[in-house]
């Protein structure tokens, strides 16, 4: 698959990936870049990427992604998260400090990959270690076998400004940007596709069609047969709000992962709200697709379902408090201010989907971003353009390839190998349930 710079490139989903796509298109002198999203607000409110933050880390057992990692975020000229000309504020360097409670395969690969990449980090130990990157006035919980380390080459990105910023420089640099396009139909002729027809009735044509939709992936094209690949799954979100005293001395904290739990936690942002979250298998609410006896999990959110749609299973709350209180005692006494479920969009493996639909000319896919793709928006474009022209290593077609077959490893986070629940709306949580017990 190739494409000319005078070629009409239509890229269908405003998030991560296709808004980066398109700045690195437009970067490479690609004349007609059109992006367009089902949202009539962009970014859309119930994106991933629409989001209060997002972890910025170089910290992975796959040295793939521990070299792009180091690629956005080091000094070197190429980076973007350090330029505050392009990202303001976006970015926040707190560290991210990486939990380790007796041997985790998944970490000592981080670490390694870390080290040998040039990352400044601090090896931590012991527990007296692991306390000392806190604040002394943080009540912060440390087990007797708390070890890990932390990576000062990281932190969290403000994630919606981030977005809105990427779209902005797409705009100036000469591409469209349309809301409110819904996609209902990919048109194709002798086998390759021509366009896409939207619930509005329009039509627009292209040389090429770039499906970038996240978590809508599968529901939005249910003959692709992208479900296996490009599964919808609901991993669940709290906050706290704290007092702006509370604030300014929690802030002064890391991002604290857990690989082994998935649970994760920032330090406030402006608002003085922390945001706490558990990635693992998450939920799917599986749909049977119109004229079919095909079952797609496809996301609720607060589009699909208004507010009911930021409600999580009640089971997921007390888990997410308990987390809390293992780390933070005195912020699990608090309620918590709110809920939702973030849809992510996972491969079979946690790699992404970047390259040409096997059966179909002239689609490409951008996708499965697994819930690691955020930090990569300034430069996961860049893969995709180079799929898009031949130039990605062969060993990267295969591995992001749509219909690659894969055997799990080391490089997966443990917990990301539990198959997702069924989301059960009856055992979704109430207002009651976010309080304190």
């Amino acid at each position: 698959m190739s494409a000319k710079l005078e070629s009409q490139i239509l890229i269908v989903g405003a998030g991560v990936f296709g808004i980066s796509t398109a700045s690195h298109l437009l970067s490479r002198g690609y004349k007609n870049v059109t992006v367009i999203d089902r949202s009539t607000v962009l970014p859309a409110p119930d994106a991933a990427s629409t989001d209060k933050n997002k972890i910025v880390r170089s910290s992975y057992a796959d040295p793939f992604y521990t070299a792009l990692a180091r690629e956005a975020t080091s000094l070197l000229p190429i980076s973007a998260w350090k330029n505050t000309e392009e990202w303001g504020d976006t970015y926040h360097e707190s560290g991210v400090y990486c939990a380790m409670q007796g041997q985790d395969s998944y970490i000592d690969e981080a670490y390694k990959n870390d080290v040998a990449h040039g990352a400044r980090v601090d090896e931590l130990p012991t527990p007296e270690a692991v306390r000392s990157i806190f604040p002394a006035d943080v009540n912060v919980f440390v087990p007797d076998n708390a070890r890990g380390f932390l990576n000062h080459d990281g932190g969290w990105a403000f994630a919606s400004q981030g977005v809105e910023r990427m779209m902005a420089k797409v705009t100036s640099l000469g591409g469209k940007i349309i809301p409110g396009k819904a996609v209902v139909e990919l048109l194709k002729a002798d086998g390759k596709a021509t366009g896409v027809r939207c619930a509005d009735g329009s039509v627009l044509e292209a040389d090429l069609v770039v499906l970038a939709v996240g978590s809508w992936t599968a529901s939005a094209f249910p003959g692709l047969g992208l479900d296996g690949q490009c599964l919808a799954t609901g991993q669940t979100v709290t906050f706290v709000q704290l007092t702006p005293e509370e604030g300014d001395r929690y802030r002064q904290c890391p991002v604290y992962v857990d690989f082994h739990s998935g649970f994760y936690i920032f330090p406030p942002n402006h608002e003085n709200i922390v945001k706490l979250a558990i990635h693992s298998g998450g939920f799917v609410q599986k749909i049977r697709q119109e004229n079919s006896d095909v079952y797609v999990s496809t996301p609720r959110t607060v589009v699909s379902d208004g507010v009911d749609g930021l409600r999580i299973p009640k089971s997921s709350v007390q888990k997410l408090r308990a987390e809390l209180a293992r780390i933070y005692p005195d912020l699990a006494k608090k309620p918590f201010s709110g809920t939702r479920l973030c849809w992510y969009t996972d491969s079979t493996n946690d790699d992404w989907v970047i390259g040409a639909h096997p059966d179909i000319g002239n689609v490409f896919m951008a996708t499965s971003g697994s819930g690691h793709a955020y930090k990569f928006l300034p430069n996961i474009g860049r893969l995709v353009v180079d799929a898009i022209e031949g130039k990605l290593l062969p060993e990267l077609v295969k591995k992001f390839a749509v219909n690659r077959l894969h055997e799990h490893d080391v490089t997966e986070p443990e917990v990301r190998l539990n198959p997702p629940a069924e989301l059960i709306v009856d055992e979704l949580c109430t207002p009651d349930d976010l309080l304190p017990a």
